[in-house]
C-alpha cells in the first residue's frame, strides 16, 4: 500500500505543474453488504452515508484528471448469526453490523470538456480507481473482529452542472478483506456496494 500511495503522491505532484485544481464538500449515501468466502451467514445489505471533502485536479483543454477524497463513512450489513449454533450459543443473534471507517478515494476521471459550451451547463463524467480505507470502529460485535484498514477499487459516472455541482454514483468492491469471524479460522468478508454523492466545487 505505501508504494501505491508514493505513486499517487508522486502522479499528483507533476500533475500539479500543469493542472487546475479545485475542491469542496461532498456527501452521499451508500448501499452496502459483505461478501464472505463461503456463504454460511445469511447477509443483507444496509444503507448508511459519507461526509467529508473531495478536491479535483483536471487538465484543461483534454478532460483528464485525478479526484480525491477524505470523508467519513458509515456502511455495514445485517448477518445472520443467531441462526447459526456456533454464535447462538454464546448468545449472538441477527444484528446489524456497522462500520465507521476514513476513506480516501483516489481516482482517474474523464469530464467531456468539449461540448461547444454545453459543457457549461452539463458535462457528463467517468471515473475509476482504488480506495483505502482506514477502520475507525464499529458497533458492538462480538462475532468479528477486523484489521486497521483494507483496500477497494470504485467505478462509477456522473454529471457536473453549471461548473460546480456534481452528481455520480458507482459500484465499490473490497479486494482485501474488511472483517473476519473470531471463532472460524479464515473466515472473512469483502464489503461490496453502490453509493450516490453529491460535491460542489469552488
Amino acid at each position: 500500500m505505501r508504494k501505491i500511495i508514493a505513486i499517487a503522491l508522486l502522479t499528483l505532484t507533476s500533475l500539479g505543474a500543469f493542472a487546475e485544481f479545485r475542491w469542496g464538500p461532498t456527501a452521499g449515501v451508500n448501499f452496502s453488504t459483505l461478501h464472505w468466502k463461503q456463504e454460511i451467514a445469511k447477509t443483507s445489505m444496509l444503507t448508511g452515508f459519507d461526509a467529508g471533502l473531495a478536491g479535483e485536479l483536471m487538465i484543461p483543454g483534454i478532460g483528464f484528471g485525478i479526484d480525491m477524497a477524505l470523508r467519513y463513512n458509515l456502511h455495514g450489513a445485517h448477518v445472520d448469526f443467531g441462526e447459526h449454533k456456533i454464535w447462538s450459543i454464546d448468545g449472538i443473534e441477527n444484528q446489524n453490523v456497522w462500520f465507521h471507517t476514513l476513506e480516501i478515494p483516489l481516482n482517474l476521471k474523464f469530464k467531456w470538456t468539449r461540448l461547444n459550451g454545453v459543457e457549461r451547463i452539463v458535462a457528463p463524467l467517468v471515473f475509476a480507481g482504488p480506495v483505502f480505507n482506514f477502520t475507525l470502529g464499529t458497533n458492538h460485535a462480538p462475532a468479528i473482529e477486523h484489521p486497521a484498514g483494507y483496500v477497494a477499487i470504485q467505478v462509477g459516472g456522473g454529471v457536473e452542472l453549471f461548473e460546480h455541482y456534481q452528481i455520480s454514483g458507482g459500484y465499490s468492491w473490497g479486494v482485501s478483506y474488511q472483517v473476519r469471524t473470531v471463532k472460524l479460522d479464515n473466515y472473512s468478508a469483502q464489503p461490496r456496494g453502490g453509493f450516490i454523492q453529491l460535491a460542489y466545487f469552488f
